[in-house]
């Protein structure tokens, strides 16, 4: 692509980038859904193969997280701050990190969560990436704020919906509270190697939901500045 074509991607639309990444890690963290589906049937095989497909897009989205720090230009006037806008990818990026992390690590243990508890970590788990789908709509919505000039209905919304992230955020607290009390119960059940990879699984997964909010928390700092 040519400079000028790259300047202008920038100059009129610094959040196209971004939001493609955001796509990205999106996808990729939406697909430990059927990641542990697979595990609860023991079909490891299956697991293994989703495994590399979050791999994947997690390189993907490395390399749009690269082309966004490289071609970013410098000394460009733009509605938002360059420094603000390398920071935001770098949180995202990190949710496409956790999500290949706890899939590689169960593919690596081939251990997965008693059948009683199941329903509940899949909820567990939907809620965690709720939030990451959360903080893709407020990321998707800044276009809007920048056609306003970060003020108005249009603030006023996105700062509802970072404030709907932080209700996601906490409801994941409770459910893995929840699910640590079931595990507790049975954990007598199992070795303890299992058993403290389960608790370790659990805190990973929570970690998704409280990425997802830190990256809600530095857009609001972001538009704090703007």
């Amino acid at each position: 692509m040519a400079m000028n074509n790259i300047l202008g991607l920038f100059a009129h639309s610094p959040l196209k980038p971004l939001q493609r990444h955001s796509d990205k890690v999106t996808e990729c963290c939406s697909l430990l859904v059927p990641f542990f589906e697979s595990t609860f049937s023991g079909d490891w095989h299956t697991a293994t193969n989703i495994r590399a497909q979050i791999s994947e897009l997690e390189r993907q989205a490395d390399t749009l997280k690269r082309e966004i720090r490289l071609k970013l230009p410098r000394g460009l006037f733009m509605p938002i701050d360059r420094t603000d806008l390398l920071e935001l990818t770098t949180q995202q990026d990190k949710l496409a990190n956790y999500a290949k992390d706890v899939a590689g690590r169960m593919i690596g243990r081939q251990f997965t969560f008693p059948q009683e508890m199941q329903e509940d970590f899949m909820k567990y788990v939907c809620r965690s990436l709720d939030a990451t789908v959360q903080a893709h709509r407020v990321i998707e919505e800044m276009d809007g704020l920048l056609e306003t000039g970060f003020k108005g209905r249009e603030l006023n919304f996105v700062n509802n919906m970072i404030h709907e992230l932080d209700a996601i955020e906490d409801d994941t607290d409770h459910m893995q509270i929840k699910l640590r009390m079931m595990l507790r119960n049975i954990e007598t059940q199992y070795s303890p190697i299992d058993v403290m990879f389960l608790y370790k699984t659990l805190e990973w997964i929570g970690v998704l939901a409280d990425q997802a909010q830190r990256v809600g928390s530095r857009i609001e700092l972001m538009l704090a500045r703007s």
